[in-house]
């Protein structure tokens, strides 16, 4: 279309297709979910998102992987214009079946990508992509013979679409729907800051050494960034069930607080057999993970030393409203490795809870 009308008329074709979508967005039928918990403002609700995403290992596995990723091949989609116009010679044409294959590719792979994923990991299926897309990169640094790597780029498209469908899952089954809508917003940050400033890096390397020399180095920055697979690997979270739980009790008051009041120190009491002390110490790693990741600005467990069989669970919540947000955020998942911490608790009675809120010492003048 560029070659034969001019760009005005892709820029327009695109702008037509978004009318499809917005009809769709009005036409769709949706039954309004009412909130469990009280609701945030924005600022609140950006750091809430913030904290989900610093204290949960696997969230910050794949966004760390999708930039190195990114960043690297971002590479040979800045430099295919140039190596198709200044190495190939191709016009308009020429260049839109190139970059057609990876359109194709990506089609095909949408396609077989299904049915290879029930057979192998996540870990091992990206891994692969990324070799699979940096032979395809030094394959466009270095071929000169275009039905060759017009072929190239259809396994290139596949390779992309294997490495963004398994980013793309992973972000969308690992984490809860109160926080989803936020996980997705910092995942495209990442993704198209990546590919922003991945494309500005490679396009100044290019300018230095060369276009193909440029493409072999990001071609091996993507098989050295696979160091981070050992580091970051990465989860599925399709067996997660993340509904809600609800088996917090809600807190006993005899006048219910106001939602700003606050911040909330939240105690629970615990009797521990010294014998299992240590084992108890260790499943406390993962409730100070949760407590973090769903509203806790402190978290921290005390022992008292003239009672060895006395510990004290404490975290520090903002505010009253931001400890009801946090009852709500507890899912099935986060009960299991709960109840596997209170299962070491001994005392006859369950384990008690304290509700503090911290009180304004300030004094008007008169």
């Amino acid at each position: 279309m560029v070659a034969a009308i001019g760009p005005w008329a892709v820029f327009f074709l695109n702008s037509l297709s978004f009318v499809g979508i917005i009809f769709v967005l009005y036409r769709w039928q949706q039954e309004p979910v009412e909130s469990i918990s009280p609701t945030e403002r924005i600022v609140g609700a950006i750091k809430a998102g913030v904290r989900y995403i610093r204290f949960d290992p696997a969230l910050r596995a794949v966004l760390i992987r999708t930039g190195v990723y990114v960043s690297c091949a971002s590479a040979l989609w800045a430099m295919m214009p140039l190596v198709a116009r200044k190495q190939l010679g191709l016009g308009a044409a020429a260049y839109g079946i190139l970059l057609g294959g990876l359109g194709a590719g990506a089609i095909i792979g949408a396609f077989i990508l299904p049915s290879i994923r029930r057979r192998i990991p996540v870990n091992a299926m990206v891994i692969a992509g990324t070799i699979v897309f940096a032979a395809v990169t030094a394959t466009l640094a270095t071929v000169r013979i275009f039905p060759l790597l017009s072929v190239a780029m259809i396994f290139g498209g596949i390779a992309w679409m294997a490495l963004m469908s398994s980013f793309n899952i992973i972000v969308q089954t690992s984490v809860p729907s109160w926080v989803r809508a936020r996980v997705l917003a910092t995942y495209m940050l990442v993704f198209f800051g990546g590919m922003a400033l991945g494309s500005a890096f490679w396009g100044t390397v290019a300018s230095r050494i060369g276009i193909s020399d440029a493409l072999l180095c990001a071609a091996g920055a993507l098989i050295v960034g696979l160091a981070s697979a050992y580091f970051f690997p990465l989860k599925m979270g399709h067996e997660l069930d993340l509904e809600p739980s609800m088996h917090w009790p809600d807190p006993v008051f005899v006048t219910e607080p106001l939602p700003h009041a606050g911040p909330v120190l939240v105690s629970i009491e615990y009797q521990i057999d010294p014998a299992r002390a240590d084992d108890f110490v260790r499943a406390m790693r993962d409730v100070k993970r949760i407590a973090r990741r769903d509203g806790a600005v402190r978290w921290a467990l005390f022992m008292n030393p003239a009672q060895p069989d006395y510990y004290r669970e404490s975290f520090l919540v903002e505010s009253w409203a931001e400890h009801m947000r946090q009852h709500a955020r507890v899912t099935m998942e986060d009960r299991i490795v709960q109840d596997h911490a209170r299962s070491f608790h001994v005392g006859p009675e369950p384990p008690k809870v304290t509700h503090l809120i911290a009180q304004d010492l300030k004094t008007k003048r008169t």
